[in-house]
């Protein structure tokens, strides 16, 4: 298993992580990230609804985090794009990411990323995202 407390220090090199409050959740090998609720992460108010960045920054910090585990923490992988499908209203709750490694090459490594909030069935947000990444010895 992958140290904890290695996950927690390269998420704490990660400012955005710091700013949204993401934490890390570990049972037996999975690894999952919690972005508590924060009135700061509300993007309109009206609805109330989180802002769309800050359900996308928890899942690249997902992601990036994801690769960090895969490639045994060489190093913090770096976006080269990603795409991310809004499919539900983020709500002032408690919101959750998890990333999988569909493909890891040599330098690039494909990832995807699903966030949810009370049902991992009914996500609010998904990503597809490449990423610039060294592959573990």
């Amino acid at each position: 298993m992958f140290e904890q407390e290695r996950i927690i220090k390269a998420l704490s090199q990660i400012p955005y992580s710091i700013t949204l409050g993401v934490k890390p959740i570990f049972i037996g090998e999975e690894f999952t990230l919690r972005m508590p609720f924060k009135n700061s992460n509300i993007g309109n108010p009206t609805l109330p609804a989180l802002h769309g960045g800050a359900i996308s920054g928890l899942m690249e910090i997902a992601a990036i985090a994801q690769l960090y585990i895969t490639t045994n923490g060489k190093s913090l992988s770096k976006p080269i794009g990603i795409n991310v499908d809004y499919l539900r209203k983020g709500l002032p709750k408690d919101t959750y990411a998890r990333a999988v490694v569909f493909k890891q090459g040599a330098r690039v490594a494909n990832v995807r990323v699903r966030s949810w909030q009370e049902d991992y069935s009914k996500p609010i947000a998904v990503m597809h995202g490449h990423y610039l990444t060294d592959k573990a010895d």
